[in-house]
């Protein structure tokens, strides 16, 4: 009796961390505070849409990482790109990401919660490290949105991207209703 009554404590103590968005502090605050600068969304490459909002969700299309001089990250995480650098760049993708996110809803306090990101590192086929880079992403977005910034997520390494940018992100986020 004991062991079951043990179980069902250490269920509902975990239940709020994993199934329910915590509140998070103003988001637009955050990145002023964390002195990120925003950039002006780059147009699709193709014939696709940058994001595209059905309901209350927003669906992101792959980003790249962005520098501020307009220019891209590129190259291959092992070889031509170190795993810090990789790590930048996949920051600079979750601010890409950001940007495009506030030009299609116009405030980000409207984001309820950042739901999926889906990481790709253009890396050697000998690298094993793509959830770190990707934690560049990630971080920014528990940085900005607090609780409501962690996700699922998946990270992999891809043989070549676009561009030969070394990261591209694509990002799913929920509204608040």
């Amino acid at each position: 009796m004991k062991k079951l009554f043990l179980f069902i404590i250490s269920t509902s103590l975990l239940f709020p961390v994993i199934g329910v968005a915590q509140q998070s502090t103003d988001p637009e605050a955050r990145i002023k505070e964390l002195g990120i600068q925003l950039i002006t969304p780059r147009p699709p490459v193709a014939n696709y849409l940058k994001a595209v909002q059905v309901g209350n969700m927003v669906y992101l299309s792959g980003h790249g990482p962005d520098k501020p001089d307009g220019s891209l990250v590129t190259g291959k995480v092992g070889k031509d790109v170190t795993v810090d650098q990789a790590i930048d760049a996949a920051r600079l993708t979750g601010i890409s990401l950001l940007s495009t996110l506030k030009a299609q809803i116009g405030d980000l306090n409207k984001v309820k919660r950042i739901v999926r990101v889906f990481g790709m590192v253009n890396a050697v086929d000998t690298f094993t490290q793509h959830p770190k880079v990707i934690n560049g992403c990630s971080d920014l977005m528990v940085q900005v949105f607090g609780e409501n910034g962690k996700h699922a997520r998946c990270a992999v390494g891809m043989g070549s991207l676009p561009m030969n940018i070394s990261v591209e992100i694509e990002m799913i986020v929920e509204l608040k209703q």
